[in-house]
């Protein structure tokens, strides 16, 4: 910033308000594409930088330094691919598919899936790795029960979203911590003022769903002729489980997100090759350019035709591009100063709250990742809550609920991008139904204005 003058408010508020312009108006009023839209906002926020007095080359040095600090969830992509084109080729797919049209009834279809995605992102710390493969699986199952692709991807992403908040194995509940200098364990007991009663809501609301919807399902009929095609697809055992045996030990045990995706993908090539006798060279393509089903039946084909490299280009691509965006507002330091404005006219606990969680929204739309918001969010706003006499926790909660839930909502984040790829249906869509995710915050908002759940340090007189 040595070679740039600082924005003012009014310029970091009109700049940001541009981005947001930009991208809502092209997408909802001109239905312009995403990428498109990206671009046209990451030239609006360079001319700004520009206009404040920064290089074209440390434009260009921010933009890259964007791009870094997500390199790793790149890397998850290419890996993401792979590890459902091989789950596919090996059968696992197939076979969780035939076994759960058996056994999940269709009036608790929604609540049941809600609960798995939640347990096992739980006992995994990831929701990325429960969308790819239980997530995966679940959109399988709902689209041959007939519902709503967009509701059950807002299923999956309010169960995964649930599980990855408060896993003490989870990044993002770690990383919460560590950025507001709080205990691990005070993070999630404070989170759970908030987020049980909210998880308690969602069931209830998908089971209500799930009886509507069960009166819409196909019949038994169809459900019987889709477990017969999938046993002529492929060879359906309990061994075909094996590389979601893998994933789940590996993970549960801390082994590096990559290196257990390496290990599932192993096990299902060699399942592929062996059970389901398929060439190792198609085997090995196929983690290139994806599985296609051909079984003749369009809804089955539909479902099986995914995965591989190939089809997570268009998520990297957007990935990189918000990156670089997010990149240059970072480093120009548009929405530092206008959260800084903001809080210069906070007083209270609960808009303090309010505002860091909405803050985390911001910061993933501008930033398009989750784990630099969680980070900003700590930095800029410690010193209030220190100053306002609350606990190190509910900075921590509130980083959670704002950057953690609001993540997979927003097409153009790492994570937004991610599901897109993964379960083929945009935010856009399936938000409306990820109950979790935004009555979370909007539960916590509401309580800490009822004066619920606000935790402050006894040796520090509050403010009023």
């Amino acid at each position: 910033m040595q070679d740039s003058q600082a924005p003012t408010f009014l310029q970091s508020l009109v700049c940001f308000g541009g981005v947001i312009l930009i991208v809502i108006a092209g997408l909802l009023r001109f239905e312009i594409s995403l990428h498109s839209l990206l671009v046209i906002a990451l030239i609006w926020v360079a001319g700004h930088s520009y206009w404040l007095g920064l290089s074209y080359q440390k434009i260009k040095s921010s933009m890259i330094s964007g791009i870094e600090k997500g390199l790793g969830a790149i890397f998850i992509f290419f890996l993401i691919g792979i590890l459902v084109a091989s789950l596919i080729e090996g059968g696992t797919i197939g076979a969780l598919i035939y076994y759960g049209l058996d056994i999940l009834h269709p009036n608790f279809f929604l609540p049941a899936g809600l609960v798995l995605c939640s347990l096992m992102s739980l006992a995994t710390g990831t929701a990325w790795g429960t969308i790819a493969t239980l997530g995966v699986v679940l959109m399988g199952l709902g689209q041959a029960l007939g519902m709503s692709p967009a509701l059950v991807a807002g299923m999956v992403v309010s169960g995964s979203s649930f599980g990855d908040k408060m896993s003490p194995v989870s990044d993002t509940t770690n990383l919460a911590a560590m950025s507001a200098d709080t205990d691990l364990y005070s993070h999630i007991r404070s989170m759970m003022y908030s987020t049980v009663p909210t998880y308690l809501i969602c069931v209830l609301i998908f089971t209500i769903i799930g009886f509507y919807f069960a009166t819409e399902t196909i019949s038994d009929q169809e459900i019987f002729r889709l477990r017969e095609l999938l046993g002529v697809e492929f060879l359906i055992n309990p061994l075909t489980l094996l590389p979601l045996f893998v994933l789940l030990t590996l993970s549960i045990n801390r082994t590096p997100a990559e290196a257990s995706m390496l290990a599932s993908v192993a096990a299902a090539v060699i399942l592929a090759v062996l059970i389901q006798e398929r060439s190792l060279v198609d085997v090995l393509n196929s983690l290139h350019t994806g599985y296609v089903s051909d079984t003749g039946n369009e809804q089955l084909d539909s479902l099986l035709t995914r995965g591989g490299i190939t089809s997570m280009m268009w998520t990297m691509s957007l990935a990189l591009i918000a990156l670089s965006l997010g990149g240059i507002l970072d480093h120009s330091g548009f929405v530092q100063v206008l959260l800084k404005g903001i809080l210069e006219r906070i007083h209270r606990a609960a808009t303090l709250m309010t505002a860091t969680i909405s803050a985390g929204i911001v910061g993933n739309m501008s930033m398009g990742e989750g784990y630099l918001s969680i980070i900003f969010g700590g930095q800029i706003f410690k010193e209030s809550y220190k100053e306002s006499g609350l606990e190190n926790h509910m900075l921590s909660r509130c980083l959670e609920e704002g950057a953690t839930l609001s993540t997979s909502l927003i097409p153009w984040t790492t994570s937004g991008a991610f599901i897109t790829g993964v379960l083929s249906i945009s935010p856009l869509e399936f938000a409306p139904w990820t109950f979790f995710n935004y009555l979370n915050p909007l539960l916590s908002i509401g309580l800490a204005y009822m004066g619920f759940g606000i935790f402050r340090k006894t040796q520090i007189p509050a403010k009023n």
